[in-house]
Formats: C-alpha cells, sequence, structure tokens
C-alpha cells in the first residue's frame, strides 16, 4: 500500500494512521454490528475478552470488552516488539486502543436478523479491517503481533495456524455457551482468515525472469536499493539474433511492483516474466516491518 511513497516518511505516516484508524473504526462496527447481535465470537485477543465477558455474565457480572482488549494486548506488544520493529508495534497499540474507543463510545445498529448474513459479511468486514492495518505496516494487536513474530523468524505466513487456535478458543466456547453458535464462529472466523490470506501478501515471493540488452545498468540499478541476490546469463534474441542478457531473481510480492518499477525506468524496452515462487530454499532478505 505504500510502495511507491516508501521513502517519504511523512506520507508514510500518514497513510499507516489512516490505515490504523479505518481498521479500528471497522472493527468496532464488526462487532456491534454483525458479532453482538449473532451472539458470535472473534477470533484473537478480543475473542477472548468477549468470552471472558460472556463468561462473568453467567455470574451476574460483566466485563468491558474494551478494557480487557488493552489489558490482553499489552503485554503481548512488550514481548514481541523486540523482534518487531517499535514503530510498528505503536501504531499497531494505536490500533488496539482505537478499537476500544471507538467501541465505547460508538452506538452501531444491526444491519441483519438472519444468522449467516451476519456470519458472512462480519466475517469479510472483519478479515478486511485487519488486512488494511497490515497493509499500513501495523496490525490489529493480540495474536497478529503473534503470527507476525513467527512469520518474521520463519519467513512464511501462519494465519492457518492462528485460525486453529482461534477454532480451540470456539470450542471452549461452544462447551459453555452451545454448539450452534459456536460453529456459526468458526464460519465467521474461516471467512476472516481467507480475506486476510486473500489482501495480505508480505510472505509470498515471486520470481522475476528479465530479459534486457542493459544488463549492467539494470542489475547496478537493483543491488543499489534492495538486498536481494541477482544472477546473470548470456542469452541470444531468438527474432533479432541480438546479444541479450537473462536476469534471475526472487523478491517478495509487496516488493515486486517497486522493482517492476525501478529496472523498467533503467530500460523501458525489458522484457520481465513474474512467477509465484511456492518453494524457497537458502537464504533471503526479508525487509524489517517499520
Amino acid at each position: 500500500m505504500i510502495g511507491k511513497y516508501k521513502n517519504n516518511k511523512i506520507v508514510r505516516r500518514i497513510i499507516t494512521i489512516s490505515a490504523v484508524t479505518i481498521s479500528a473504526l471497522m472493527q468496532a462496527f464488526v462487532i456491534q454490528t454483525f458479532i453482538r447481535p449473532s451472539h458470535l465470537l472473534s477470533g484473537g485477543f478480543t475473542g477472548v475478552a468477549i468470552l471472558i465477558d460472556n463468561i462473568a455474565s453467567l455470574f451476574g457480572r460483566s466485563f468491558s470488552v474494551s478494557v480487557g482488549m488493552l489489558l490482553l494486548n499489552i503485554p503481548v506488544a512488550a514481548l514481541c516488539s523486540r523482534s518487531i520493529s517499535l514503530r510498528f508495534t505503536f501504531y499497531s497499540l494505536m490500533q488496539v486502543f482505537l478499537s476500544s474507543f471507538f467501541l465505547a463510545v460508538c452506538k452501531f445498529q444491526p444491519m441483519f436478523d438472519d444468522v449467516m448474513l451476519n456470519v458472512i459479511f462480519g466475517g469479510f468486514l472483519n478479515g478486511l479491517a485487519i488486512s488494511a492495518a497490515l497493509r499500513g505496516n501495523a496490525s490489529s494487536g493480540g495474536t497478529d503481533f503473534i503470527a507476525l513474530y513467527v512469520s518474521n523468524k520463519t519467513g512464511r505466513s501462519i494465519w492457518e495456524y492462528v485460525f486453529a487456535a482461534n477454532v480451540v478458543l470456539l470450542c471452549i466456547f461452544g462447551m459453555l455457551f452451545g454448539w450452534i453458535y459456536a460453529g456459526y464462529s468458526i464460519l465467521f472466523q474461516f471467512i476472516s482468515t481467507r480475506t486476510i490470506a486473500t489482501f495480505h501478501h508480505r510472505y509470498e515471493r515471486v520470481t522475476l525472469q528479465i530479459t534486457t540488452t542493459k544488463a549492467e545498468a539494470v542489475i547496478q540499478a537493483y543491488v543499489s536499493k534492495y538486498r536481494h541476490g541477482i544472477s546473470c546469463v548470456d542469452a541470444m534474441g531468438g527474432y533479432s539474433h541480438k546479444k541479450m542478457y537473462l536476469l534471475h531473481t526472487v523478491v517478495s510480492s509487496y516488493e515486486a511492483a517497486d522493482v517492476v518499477d525501478l529496472i523498467r525506468s533503467v530500460d523501458p524496452h525489458i522484457i520481465i516474466n513474474m512467477v509465484k515462487t511456492e518453494n524457497f530454499y537458502g537464504s533471503f532478505y526479508q525487509a524489517p516491518m517499520e
């Protein structure tokens, strides 16, 4: 999302703050409009806070979901901040605080009486809210911190494992409050997780196969800006019989558009074939979160 503006710190901060604010407002909207009316339980620490509130209600007590979100998130943020940048952690906590604030002051009304519609639209919008924060170089806190911490260590997305952990949480919810709502909540979480996987590609990699007559200039521009390796072999144009060069490199998918823009500015006639990389073995530089 911040691709071509990443060298402009002011613009980058404005985009991040905007993404965090939109994400927080959407999350509060989803909880009040879809989750609560259908007695669903979202995943992550928000779901834990809602579960605690539901358990407290069994004893005639109440527990503030907004306060619970803060209490659960702050310790995890402190533990993960050493691996994830402090700036990223700060904006993620801002998202949590804003979500809690909007949840406390906003009064959104239910849209549907049908539980399945609430599950589908709520799950999609919840995933979209989390994706908005991630695309803005922040997160919605909670289990996102844990997922991103592990992903930074392994270089692989682990949202499917986050979904599995949420299913365990929802099974506890089902044992206490009934399996029908737990079943709907699992479906809600599945839709949310698939939405995140659709829009968040930070840990996906692509292979760029580049054909150019200006290999030296392209390589120099590329290695001066990116810390990925690039190989070069001699080639010959099948039609023109002119000498060409075939370059080969693997980059993160979120960098790919910027890489293409850079090398096309060096050689406007360059030919680029982009292929999704399913498996990669060897050293790979993963840019830190900012």
